[in-house]
C-alpha cells in the first residue's frame, strides 16, 4: 500500500466495467458505452476513437492500430492487427537509387494506408454488441463542440507542431499557434469522416468522397497511394505469442509489432536475480539496459511482417546465449542497431466489461503528428509508419509493395494459471518492450501493486544512450555513468501505462500512469 503522506494515486476498484487510458473523458466515453448496454469492444472502440480528438498528436484515423481481445466467458485472446500497408509501387530501388540509406521519416515516402478504421469496423462486426452509430457517437460530438486540451496533450503539441506542413497546420493548430492548455480544439472535417462511417461502415472511410480527399492529398505530395491501395487494406486475425516469467505468462501481439521483444528480454533477465536488487537502483537499471540492447538488436534483425526466425528469437536457449553476453559491471556497445525509426509515444485503451470480455488496444500514428501532413478537405492526418521499414537488400522488413512494416505498438495481458489476469500496455515508442518487461519485473520480483508498478522511475537505453527519468537520483546517475552508460534526463518522461486486474475476488482494479492526463474509472 502506497504511504499516502506522499503525493500519488490509489488504484480504482469497481465491480461491473472498467476502462483504463491516458485521457479522461475517452475512460468517461467507455465506461458510458458499458453502462448504456456494450461490452468491452463497443467501449475500447468508442474510448480509442474519442482520443484521436483529445490527443490528435499521438493517434487519429490516418493511423493503425492493433488490438488483443479476450472473449466473454473464455480464456483464450485474439489477436486483430490493423496495420495498414506500403503502396503497391513502393520500392525500397527507387528510394535507394535516390540516394537514401533509410526511409525519411516525416516524407510522403513514409506514408502508409491507414488501417485502423477498417480494424475498428471488424472489431465491431465480429464481436461488438452496439452498431457504429452508436459507439463513434462520442467521438463525433467532441469533434464538432470541441475539446479543451490537456496539459500534457499541449506539451507535446508543442514539440511536435513544427512537424505540420501544408493544410496539417490550419487543421491542427489555432489561428496559427499551439494551443494552450484549457482552449477548444475541434475537428469538423474528422466529424464528417465518423457520420460517414457510422453510417455506412467501412465504405464511408475507404469509398467515395472520403477516399478520395484521401488519395488525391497523398498523390498532390508526389504519394504512390492509389484507391485500390486504399480499398483492399483489411485487418486481419491471428494469435498472440506467448513466454512465462516467474508464474506469470505474458501474451503479446505477433509481428508485425515488436512484442516479441519483450519476451525475450524477459527471458534474458531470467538469468539474472532481479528480486535481489534494489528496484531503483544503478544495478537493476544497467542489467535491465543491457539486456534491451540485446533484446532490440534482435528485433531489429528478425521482426517483420513474416518473421522467418520468430522461433529462434523466443528460444530459451538464444536468450541464455544472450544473457551471458551481459557484464554486471560494465556496458557493452551499442548492440549494432539497424535503421528502423523509433519514437516515445502513442496511445492505449484497456476495458474489462461486467461479463469479463478484456480489451487492450492500442492506436497511433507513429511520430507526433505522423508524418505531419494531412488530407486537404476532411483534415485526416497522414501516419509515417512507413519510417518502420529499412532499406537493407534481403532484409525481411525491408520496403516493398503492399508490405506491412515492423511496428512499434504492442497491446499485451498476463495470465496465471491459465487465467487471463490483466490486459495492459506500456506506450512509448520504442521503449515499449523495455517498457512491458520492467513492469511485469514489477510485479513479480518486487511485488509491487499494479498502480506502484507504473508509478516508479523508468529508464531506458536506446539510440540516444540511456535516458534516465528525474525520479532517479542524481547518485544513480553517477553510477550508471561510472559503468560506461551514456546518461541523460530525457525532456520527455518515458512512456504511459494502463491496466485493469481481474482479481480473485471478482472485483476489477484498475491503474492508469500519472504520466498521462488520463486515469482508470468504473462503475
Amino acid at each position: 500500500m502506497r504511504d499516502f503522506h506522499l503525493p500519488g494515486r490509489s488504484a480504482v476498484y469497481a465491480e461491473n466495467g472498467m476502462c483504463a487510458t491516458s485521457h479522461p473523458l475517452a475512460a468517461q466515453a467507455a465506461i458510458e458505452v458499458l453502462k448504456s448496454g456494450g461490452n468491452a469492444v463497443d467501449a475500447a472502440i468508442a474510448g480509442a476513437v474519442l482520443l484521436g480528438i483529445c490527443e490528435p498528436q499521438m493517434t487519429g484515423i490516418g493511423g493503425d492500430c492493433f488490438v488483443l481481445v479476450k472473449p466473454a466467458g473464455e480464456e483464450r485472446v485474439l489477436a486483430l492487427n490493423g496495420s495498414g500497408r506500403a503502396p503497391g509501387a513502393a520500392t525500397a530501388d527507387a528510394l535507394r537509387a535516390s540516394g537514401h540509406k533509410t526511409v525519411p521519416q516525416r516524407g510522403i515516402e513514409a506514408v502508409t494506408l491507414p488501417g485502423a478504421i477498417d480494424a475498428f469496423c471488424r472489431l465491431s462486426a465480429d464481436w461488438g454488441k452496439l452498431g457504429l452509430d452508436r459507439i463513434l457517437a462520442p467521438a463525433i460530438h467532441y469533434a464538432d463542440h470541441g475539446v479543451p486540451v490537456a496539459p500534457r496533450v499541449a506539451f507535446d503539441w508543442a514539440d511536435d507542431a513544427p512537424f505540420l506542413h501544408g493544410k496539417a497546420r490550419d487543421f491542427y493548430l489555432i489561428d496559427g499557434a499551439v494551443p494552450k492548455p484549457g482552449q477548444m480544439f475541434r475537428a469538423p472535417g474528422q466529424a464528417e469522416v465518423l457520420r460517414r462511417i457510422a453510417a455506412l461502415g467501412r465504405a464511408g472511410f475507404y469509398e467515395g468522397e472520403v477516399a478520395d480527399d484521401l488519395i488525391a492529398s497523398l498523390q498532390s505530395q508526389g504519394g504512390l497511394h492509389t484507391h485500390d491501395d486504399l480499398a483492399t487494406t483489411q485487418a486481419t486475425w491471428g494469435e498472440p505469442v506467448s513466454g512465462t516469467y516467474g508464474d506469470v505468462t505474458l501474451l503479446e501481439h505477433p509481428p508485425n509489432g515488436q512484442g516479441a521483444t519483450a519476451i525475450l528480454l524477459l527471458n534474458i533477465l531470467k538469468h539474472f536475480d532481479i528480486a535481489s536488487l534494489d528496484p531503483y537502483g544503478s544495478q537493476r537499471a544497467h542489467i535491465e539496459a543491457e539486456a534491451a540492447k540485446l533484446a532490440y538488436d534482435a528485433r531489429n534483425r528478425f521482426i517483420a511482417e513474416h518473421s522467418p526466425r520468430l522461433e529462434h528469437m523466443l528460444s530459451a536457449d538464444t536468450a541464455a546465449k544472450l544473457a551471458a553476453l551481459i557484464d554486471p559491471n560494465r556496458a557493452m556497445a551499442a548492440a549494432a542497431p539497424l535503421t528502423e525509426t523509433v519514437h516515445r509515444d502513442t496511445i492505449l485503451i484497456t476495458v474489462v466489461d461486467k461479463d469479463r470480455m478484456a480489451v487492450s488496444l492500442i492506436y497511433s500514428i507513429f511520430l507526433g503528428f505522423g508524418s505531419g501532413l494531412a488530407s486537404s478537405k476532411f483534415g485526416v492526418n497522414f501516419q509515417n509508419r512507413g519510417a518502420g521499414f529499412n532499406l537493407i537488400e534481403g532484409h525481411p522488413n525491408e520496403l516493398g509493395g503492399a508490405k506491412r512494416p515492423m511496428h512499434t505498438i504492442i497491446p499485451a495481458m498476463l495470465k496465471r494459471k491459465d487465467r487471463v489476469i490483466m490486459p495492459f500496455g506500456v506506450m512509448g515508442g520504442a521503449y515499449q518492450p523495455t517498457g512491458h518487461a520492467r513492469f511485469v519485473s514489477n510485479l513479480i520480483d518486487f511485488g509491487m501493486d499494479q498502480q506502484a508498478a507504473v508509478d516508479g522511475p523508468r529508464s531506458f537505453s536506446g539510440v540516444d544512450g540511456m535516458q534516465v527519468e528525474r525520479g532517479y537520483s542524481d547518485k544513480v546517475r553517477a553510477e550508471l555513468s561510472d559503468l560506461g552508460h551514456d546518461v541523460s534526463i530525457p525532456n520527455d518522461p518515458l512512456g504511459g501505462a494502463q491496466n485493469i486486474l481481474l482479481d480473485d475476488s471478482g472485483i476489477l482494479i484498475g491503474a492508469s500512469d500519472p504520466r498521462k492526463d488520463g486515469c482508470a474509472l468504473g462503475y
